[in-house]
């Protein structure tokens, strides 16, 4: 008898897509099928890949222990609501949801079913934070920068990702990883952020100080020429500066005759393959055990990243109507 988890995957564009074919090379994992709205779209993946692509979700979910939702943000609530009530496990694309309270919900519903949920903060499986969460005890200022073109139109759709703003689309990867750095909740958020090209915003900085006294500052954008992701701490004794698209970093501490200049070691690896691999193990320990275990990014962290990053949003809004910034 296999011990092979059965999966599926719920929406096959460019990120489902990536996570079809890493499933189908994990010696873990039996991929079962696909599932995709588009129909040319699934047929596709499906030629390309040799996995069925089923005709609902339902009918692929009868046949798979575990499932990643990988379709716009919007969509996340009404797919795993009912997902989870048939007690699969999931991996769901960040963001969580588009709402705090659906977030609240699935989060609870998938602890009283005992069942594994994940979201797909794949950041946090990038080579360089394991050399980062040594330093997190220290940190007391953060930088981060995401910026990204505007995404290509896709026909009958919206582009992806501006289903919502810029700050659930992309800063919500760096708050993440700052919540999961900084140990202490926040105090006081200033933000700002204007649409662009889009209706949500499409550029957005906030100001994030937190009651230890750590301050971050970050900033977003999808109406950038060139792209950028990269992550500054400066913490009590040094400073890091890390490249995430790159998966380099250095590190700058005082020595004996100066400032010491030290790469930092990375172990490089696919961090999507590492955060399908934790799901999937966290599914093979529950299907064992009869408990489900925590992943490394939990439902309860995605919640914590959505209500910072509707937070942020409400707050940049707010700015924006006081100074009356879109008024003629």
């Amino acid at each position: 008898m296999s011990d092979k988890i059965k999966v599926g995957v719920i929406g096959v564009g460019v990120l489902g897509k990536h996570h079809t074919r890493l499933y189908k090379q994990d010696k873990h994992a039996e991929l079962v099928g696909i599932y995709d709205a588009n129909k040319e779209t699934a047929k596709a993946v499906s030629e390309e890949f040799g996995v069925k692509a089923f005709p609902t979700i339902k009918e692929l979910s009868a046949n798979c222990d575990g499932l990643s939702i990988s379709v716009p943000a919007d969509l996340h609530y009404e797919i795993a609501l009912e997902l989870l009530k048939d007690k699969k496990h999931l991996l769901i694309e960040k963001p969580i949801t588009a709402k705090v309270e659906h977030a609240e919900e699935l989060v609870q519903l998938a602890e009283n079913n005992n069942v594994v949920l994940s979201v797909g903060h794949v950041e946090r499986f990038n080579p360089v934070m394991s050399f980062l969460e040594k330093q997190a005890g220290k940190t007391r200022f953060i930088e981060a920068h995401r910026l990204a073109p505007y995404p290509p139109p896709r026909p009958g759709m919206h582009r992806r990702g501006t289903e919502v703003g810029v700050v659930l689309d992309l800063m919500i990867h760096d708050l993440d990883i700052i919540l999961h750095m900084v140990d202490s909740e926040v105090e006081r958020v200033d933000a700002v952020g204007i649409p662009v090209l889009s209706k949500g915003e499409d550029i957005a900085n906030a100001r994030i100080k937190f009651k230890n006294g750590c301050v971050a500052n970050v900033t977003a954008s999808r109406v950038s020429p060139e792209p950028m992701r990269k992550f500054r701490v400066f913490l009590t004794d040094s400073y890091i500066s890390l490249d995430y698209a790159d998966r380099s970093g250095v590190m700058y501490t005082r020595g004996l005759l100066g400032i010491k200049k030290i790469a930092v070691p990375v172990n490089d690896h696919n961090a999507l393959e590492k955060e399908l691999e934790d799901f999937v193990n966290c599914v093979q320990a529950a299907i064992k055990t009869g408990k489900a275990p925590s992943p490394k990014v939990s439902g309860r962290h995605g919640l914590e990243a959505l209500k910072l990053a509707v937070l942020i949003t409400d707050t940049l809004h707010a700015y924006n109507k006081h100074y009356k910034v879109f008024e003629k």
